[in-house]
């Protein structure tokens, strides 16, 4: 892979799941995926390898995030689940939700991350995240977007209303 490649390393998210190891396409998610004219958002990133390198950035960023360590329950479960494991299946589920041939068989994204209690500040933090990483492997514009906007579709099964915050 070269060095500074404007394909070089690309993810979702899917991510989206960067703040636990396990993330499910919805059908929000699936819905984006309709028919794509031309090639695909995975095969533009140059596929598994590359994404599988910025998902490792990604995942890496959030386990020193201050914003996501200030969670205990985020804290816990960075600590609780086997980091290759979580890479692994973030990767297989970036590709999957970008068109490649992976399949992720995880649980799904309210199920994975009900107990969290993700906050607009926690979430605003992750995509703060997917943008850095992304623009240090220089990904274009247009795929950034992409990424984004999979990644925001499903907001509404990772983050709690500001009334549901239970934190304690």
């Amino acid at each position: 892979m070269k060095k500074g490649s404007v394909y070089s390393m690309v993810c979702f998210a899917v991510a989206v799941f960067l703040l636990v190891p396990v993330w499910v396409p919805t059908a929000s998610c699936a819905e984006q995926q309709a028919a794509p004219k031309g090639p695909s958002l995975y095969e533009r990133l140059g596929g598994v390898n590359n994404i599988a390198v910025l998902v490792d950035d990604v995942i890496e960023r959030s386990y020193v995030s201050e914003i996501f360590k200030a969670n205990p329950r985020i804290e816990e479960a960075h600590k609780r689940y086997p980091k290759a494991a979580y890479k692994f299946n973030a990767t297989a589920l970036a590709c999957m939700v970008m068109g490649g041939p992976q399949k992720y068989t995880g649980r799904s994204l309210k199920e994975a991350h009900q107990h969290l209690q993700v906050t607009d500040v926690e979430w605003q933090e992750l995509i703060r995240i997917f943008h850095d990483s992304m623009n240090s492997f220089k990904v274009p514009e247009k795929e950034q977007n992409e990424i984004i906007g999979i990644i925001e579709s499903t907001k509404g099964d990772i983050v709690v209303s500001s009334g549901k915050s239970a934190r304690n």
